[in-house]
């Protein structure tokens, strides 16, 4: 008899079901319902991570059960591509060019020179809700405006503006009319002159990593210069990892190497690339490999979660993933060329890659962002073959300039608004800030209607 074995080789046993396995066992026998529900869903929860800033409120609030539950309809729900689209907000007054950041109290939407925060209201059932907003600059400086975010683990908000300076933002408590009360201070070590702003922004623990347009990169931590190089290229991205156990920083550029990675001592950045990330391999001509405008890092449960593992979109439409710990690399002198584990590409667009991310379903998901058409491409690195095409809501014939993806949600920017692709149950329309524009085709619908459809 089964219930004649010890219990712990019962709860190791538990370890090897699904949540609808686990659902079984609960309703077998008195004993095994609580052994299920001591070790069973919890035991779940360890072994099947689904990362997730927004949900942290609503998580502390669930049980282990409820929340074992919601990962596996939302992973069911990336499987059958099954989502409710929504618009975060109506139109901007004008074309952006968008920048956003996420954390577990609030999503940051910067756009021209106004920033816009979205909280995560606590409660049983996931929401979004808009929590104010404020100008970053005056009226006549109407020509300033955001050119990088992100934000530091306690919160702040590192923001780079045009005009080449750069500041600290930390959120105080809101006024009645939902304007934000905002603590402002300069990070003087980041500053550039107009004619080279910082285009890319990384944070990592209580370091800030800054890139300008003209490759200037200078890595600091909350009080102090650490160190400065020059990467002699006009830059676009970079993406600074300190969980690695090497930790490093990489650089997309327009070049004839466009994706570099340098290592970070405890003091300093080296001055000379330990790695050149490459394309060979692709089916892609090797004249377009000459821009990289997006990295990230790779999805949390695909190749053991390693923080080595890198995202990177490319100018020619193809997305690279490269694992820093793979020793297939081409033969050259000098630093190592690591070839690609995996390269996805959409067989209906070879647009350039904007925007790129990774989570969702399984924690086995990569998302691309498009230059045009506000098209997202998405890939579950389990079948690469596969994946789906959508475009953000209300269709603008946009790039989409940025992409934060979790377990459950999709957040992105084209230049007309922020948006968001909801793929967990329970979304009413309540779950999301009211609109004036109403969803198309469908308006008893939560969702508006989006253009989908599969890769071939």
């Amino acid at each position: 008899m089964i219930l004649n074995l010890p219990n712990d080789v019962l709860i190791l046993l538990l370890r090897q079901l699904s949540v609808p396995d686990l659902n079984a066992v609960c309703q077998t026998c008195q004993f095994l319902h609580a052994l299920v529900e001591e070790y069973g869903w919890s035991g779940y929860l360890r072994l099947n991570p689904r990362p997730s800033k927004s949900l942290v409120k609503h998580r502390q609030m669930w049980s282990a059960k409820a929340a074992a539950i919601h990962d596996f309809l939302s992973d069911n729900s990336w499987s059958r591509a099954q989502f409710v689209a929504r618009p975060l907000s109506d139109s901007w007054p004008a074309k952006q060019q968008p920048a956003i950041a996420l954390d577990s109290e609030r999503l940051v939407v910067a756009t021209h020179n106004t920033l816009y925060t979205y909280s995560f209201p606590q409660g049983t059932s996931p929401s979004i809700s808009l929590e104010g907003s404020c100008n970053l600059r005056n009226p006549e400086d109407n020509n300033n405006y955001v050119t990088a975010l992100d934000m530091l683990p306690n919160g702040s908000i590192c923001v780079a503006f045009y005009d080449g300076t750069c500041e600290y933002i930390r959120i105080l408590a809101n006024s009645t009319n939902s304007t934000l009360n905002i603590e402002r201070s300069p990070l003087p070590s980041h500053f550039r002159d107009n004619k080279d702003f910082v285009e890319s922004l990384s944070t990592s623990s209580s370091r800030i990593l800054s890139l300008s347009s003209k490759g200037r990169v200078v890595l600091t931590d909350t009080t102090a210069l650490s160190t400065s190089l020059e990467l002699n290229a006009r830059s676009w991205t970079c993406h600074m990892c300190l969980e690695s156990s090497s930790p490093f920083a990489a650089f997309g550029m327009s070049s004839s190497k466009p994706l570099v990675v340098h290592s970070i001592s405890d003091t300093e950045l080296s001055p000379q690339p330990t790695a050149i990330l490459s394309l060979s391999g692709s089916k892609a001509p090797i004249s377009t490999l000459n821009a990289v405008y997006a990295i990230t890092r790779g999805p949390p449960c695909s190749w053991g979660g390693s923080p080595q593992i890198t995202v990177a979109g490319w100018y020619n439409g193809i997305v690279s993933v490269h694992d820093l710990r793979s020793s297939s690399r081409d033969n050259s002198s000098g630093p190592p060329h690591l070839k690609p584990v995996l390269t996805l590409s959409n067989s209906w667009s070879d647009d350039p890659i904007y925007s790129v991310a990774c989570g969702g379903g399984g924690g086995n998901h990569v998302a691309a962002g498009a230059a045009r058409h506000s098209l997202v491409s998405l890939w579950d690195v389990r079948n690469p073959n596969g994946g789906f095409n959508v475009h953000a809501p209300l269709n603008d014939r946009s790039p989409v300039y940025a992409l934060l993806m979790e377990s459950s949600r999709l957040y992105g920017a084209t230049e007309s608004r922020p948006f968001v692709l909801d793929f967990g149950p329970g979304v009413t329309e309540a779950s999301y800030p009211r609109l004036s524009t109403q969803p198309l085709r469908n308006h008893s619908s939560i969702g508006f209607y989006v253009t989908s459809y599969p890769h071939r």
